[in-house]
């Protein structure tokens, strides 16, 4: 019988996570403002454009029988959106460079640091990033007008945990990818239709029944259930559910990515 330990055993975690994060911490400080720019630009740049153009041709959403400004539907699914990317390239491009380029992994494992403790820490380092990133959009959207809600405190812990959730998912990818191009797919096949299929541009309502089956088990849409009330300054409808199936994603992914991380290190 071997003694091989499973690749699917529980995480073996501890405290030496943190200097990871510092060190990935003082490193983006380097890089802090076109690291800034970089992900707080588009994402704006989408609100303004399609917020106040777009919004000005449609007006108003039905939502739940209650009209909406287009503006605060849009805001407050993009946010959402932008802690969903953010969260991904960090956890892609970042993390595999790290990981298979540099070689960065490697030496920080020649110190008493485990794998898990450095998978646990680029998932908690990108979920920071991301979190950091929407928090700077949060103020621009509070600098704009377009909600006052005082439930938007609430908000701000729900779009850490989405941060978590896409930083776990796709480190899944990051262990599987050879190189950059294997990205690709990830964008291509998940991430771009979860955008449309979640809620963020247009009411759920006007997708064809299959498709809003599928929608009711995406990550982003459980989000965007969450916090969009939140925006309009109402509590979320069946807020236990959709936090539920962001809880299921994030331990999940992150089990996913650490069976997988741990069978390409042991290769």
């Amino acid at each position: 019988m071997s003694n091989t330990p499973s690749l699917w055993r529980a995480p073996q975690l501890s405290l030496r996570w943190l200097p990871v994060f510092r060190r990935n911490l003082l490193v983006w400080r380097k890089l802090f403002v076109p690291s800034l720019v970089g992900n707080i630009a588009e994402p704006l740049i989408t609100l303004v454009a399609f917020g106040y153009g777009l919004g000005a041709l449609v007006g108003q959403v039905q939502l739940g029988g209650v009209a909406v400004p287009y503006i605060l539907f849009l805001a407050s699914g993009s946010i959402c959106m932008s802690a969903m990317n953010a969260a991904s390239f960090e956890a892609l491009y970042s993390a595999f460079s790290r990981m298979h380029v540099q070689r960065t992994w490697d030496g920080i494992m020649n110190a008493p640091v485990q794998l898990d403790d450095v998978v646990l820490a680029e998932m908690l380092w990108a979920a920071f990033k991301s979190l950091f990133t929407i928090s700077v959009i949060l103020l621009v959207m509070l600098a704009l007008g377009i909600s006052r809600s005082p439930m938007l405190l609430l908000a701000w812990p729900l779009l850490g945990l989405v941060g978590i959730v896409f930083s776990s998912v796709a480190l899944i990818f990051n262990a599987l990818a050879k190189g950059y191009d294997f990205f690709t797919y990830y964008f291509t096949l998940f991430l771009t239709p979860t955008m449309f299929l979640s809620g963020v541009f247009f009411p759920r309502d006007q997708l064809p029944g299959f498709m809003r089956v599928i929608s009711e088990v995406l990550p982003l849409t459980a989000a965007v259930e969450l916090i969009r009330p939140l925006f309009m300054d109402q509590w979320p409808e069946h807020s236990l559910r959709h936090l539920a199936v962001l809880l299921v994603y994030a331990v999940g992914g992150f089990w996913v990515a650490l069976a997988l991380t741990r069978k390409r290190f042991k290769g």
